[in-house]
């Protein structure tokens, strides 16, 4: 299995005769764990700070005045704004410098973790010894992230090893494309998954 983990998050999984897909859908209907639920959740918190609410931090509300400027006009500035994917996941690494020392932050992270842990277990075959990687900018938070990722992903899939990933997703869609063309992909045929267009071009 593996968790590309970005602006949004998708975990993709096989046993070699099918695939599975968990999350991908978005940042509004899902992608949880992502660098935009990370953000969102960490500006969530700044805005509990601010209207002095439970589950407030008094540092993110901080780093997200200095990013955003006042908070009272946060909603007008993002709202518009036909990239709020990126905006909100912007801040996902604010949530990330944070974490050491407030444990609101370190908690949007851990919840993050579990998200990201259900959605590999929800691709992982149940059996045998599977292969869990995962990829993409969002793991560059490092250790505030990758702990807790560690043990959510010890808890759900215990029996899975942690490798690392062969390469980035660029990667993985250049090698199934040449595989592809030398007629040597050994992957489950998906139409969903990989769609392959031929044609001359003009």
């Amino acid at each position: 299995a593996v968790v590309a983990g970005g602006t949004g998050l998708i975990a993709i999984g096989t046993d070699l005769t099918g695939w599975r897909r968990a999350d991908g859908w978005g940042h509004l209907l899902g992608d949880c764990g992502s660098g935009a639920w990370i953000g969102r959740a960490g500006l969530e918190a700044a805005l509990r700070a601010y209207d002095g609410r439970p589950g407030g931090s008094a540092g993110l509300l901080a780093r997200a005045e200095g990013e955003f400027g006042p908070m009272a006009g946060l909603p007008g500035l993002l709202y518009p704004r036909p990239d709020r994917p990126a905006v909100l996941a912007s801040f996902a690494p604010q949530v990330a410098a944070c974490a050491d020392d407030d444990p609101v932050a370190a908690g949007i992270l851990r919840e993050a973790a579990r998200h990201m842990a259900e959605s590999a277990a929800a691709v992982c075959p149940p059996a045998g010894e599977p292969h869990v990687a995962v990829t993409g900018g969002l793991f560059r938070m490092g250790a505030p992230l990758l702990v807790p990722l560690e043990e959510e992903l010890a808890k759900r899939l215990p029996h899975a090893h942690r490798v690392a990933a062969a390469g980035d997703p660029l990667h993985g869609a250049v090698r199934i494309a040449t595989d592809l063309a030398i007629g040597a992909l050994t992957l489950p045929s998906d139409a969903s998954m990989v769609h392959v267009m031929t044609g001359t071009g003009d």
